[in-house]
């Protein structure tokens, strides 16, 4: 064997030691955010424990390769998306323990959502990195898969502005007011594209956020901008300073993009998810669906909203069982006051849900907003 192919056999087993543990302990962290509750943060952390050593063990097996020049930024990915997931195993476990467990508990899946930001730019390098980047029901689907790996192909039927996968506007950390944007990497102009508009919980990160929904928008062919809200948190008290900057956003996507007007999406968690109701009951609102999750309500929200605007307007509506921030009854009242104002409801109440984003919802809720 030659040392150029010793070469490339050291670097492929070095690859292989790190990447399939870094995405097994991904998908164990999602499914610790996913049933995120204090209560049982001890039980979760325990379950997921022994996965963070064959994280640490295939970071130090990689960090040994000698990688070329050419593959330098390569290996930066995989060594940060290796560090941020043993890193929020870390702090699952020392979270366990503290008696500010929860919030620590959100720490550490922070750091998973910054390994998940790290992966991303290897999906268009390796296609098992790829599949990780889609829905479980489909990763099956080769006609899916191949396009997404030969994106490129579709460069013939887009314009030089129309970029595809992740790109930041003014939403770098500590930024307010911008937008990170999901362009599905096969896109082409030949046909409109639904639209989403997800936006994050209180004191949360547009560009965070985003990775909550990638996935699915990946699998669904959906165009995905998840905003940062101007102050703190969404214009929930006062002048309303999120909305028209939100409208501004999606005048600048339909401007370069060739976008579906009668699809179009808004979703948000906690603060998002009542500014869904805020700003997607609006008059002039150009969404054509929502679906709130894990958000409060109140019906003097409905006071002011056209009849016209709630006839037959489709909202899914989803909250937990165990939100200890806005008890189910508040959910309960607001499916019952929108389907009585005409709403089309429908109405999802988790019962082994917290105050934390319902990931194994994603696909149902595209589902239902690409149906008919």
């Amino acid at each position: 064997m030659s040392d150029e192919a010793k070469q490339e056999d050291a670097l492929l087993d070095a690859i292989s030691a790190v990447l399939p543990p870094v995405m097994t302990g991904l998908e164990a962290l999602g499914h610790v955010g996913r049933h995120l509750h204090p209560p049982n943060l001890p039980q979760l952390a325990g379950a997921v424990a022994s996965m963070a050593a064959p994280v640490a063990d295939g970071l130090a097996r990689f960090r040994e390769a000698d990688f070329p020049e050419h593959l330098q930024d390569f290996s930066r990915h995989v060594i940060e998306a290796a560090e941020l997931v043993s890193e929020a195993f870390d702090g699952l476990q020392e979270a366990a323990s503290s008696p500010d467990g929860a919030m620590r508990g959100y720490r550490a899946m922070g750091r998973a959502t910054r390994a998940t930001e790290a992966l991303y730019p290897l999906a268009s390098m390796l296609p098992p990195v790829s599949r990780f980047f889609v829905e479980p029901e489909q990763r099956e689907d080769r006609a899916l898969l191949e396009r997404l790996m030969q994106g490129s192909a579709a460069e013939g039927k887009r314009r030089p502005e129309q970029v595809v996968g992740v790109v930041r506007a003014g939403n770098e950390p500590g930024e307010r007011g911008g937008f990170s944007l999901y362009v599905p990497e096969y896109y082409d102009d030949s046909r409109s594209w639904p639209v989403m508009v997800a936006m994050h919980g209180g004191s949360g990160n547009g560009h965070s956020f985003l990775w909550t929904w990638l996935r699915t928008a990946r699998s669904r062919g959906v165009i995905l901008l998840s905003p940062t809200a101007r102050g703190d948190t969404w214009s929930l008290m006062g002048p309303d300073v999120d909305s028209t900057n939100i409208d501004a956003m999606l005048a600048y996507v339909g401007e370069r993009w060739n976008i579906d007007r009668s699809r179009m999406l808004l979703t948000g968690m906690s603060d998002g998810g009542t500014f869904s109701y805020v700003s997607g009951l609006r008059g002039e609102s150009p969404f054509t669906h929502l679906a709130p999750c894990s958000a409060s309500f109140h019906p003097f929200l409905l006071e002011a909203v056209p009849a016209e605007r709630l006839k037959d307007l489709p909202i899914y509506l989803i909250h937990g069982a165990l939100d200890w921030m806005f008890p189910i009854d508040i959910a309960r009242t607001a499916s019952a006051a929108l389907t009585a104002a005409g709403a089309n409801v429908t109405y999802r109440e988790l019962d082994d849900l917290s105050h934390t984003w319902p990931r194994d919802e994603n696909p149902r809720i595209l589902d239902w907003f690409l149906a008919a």
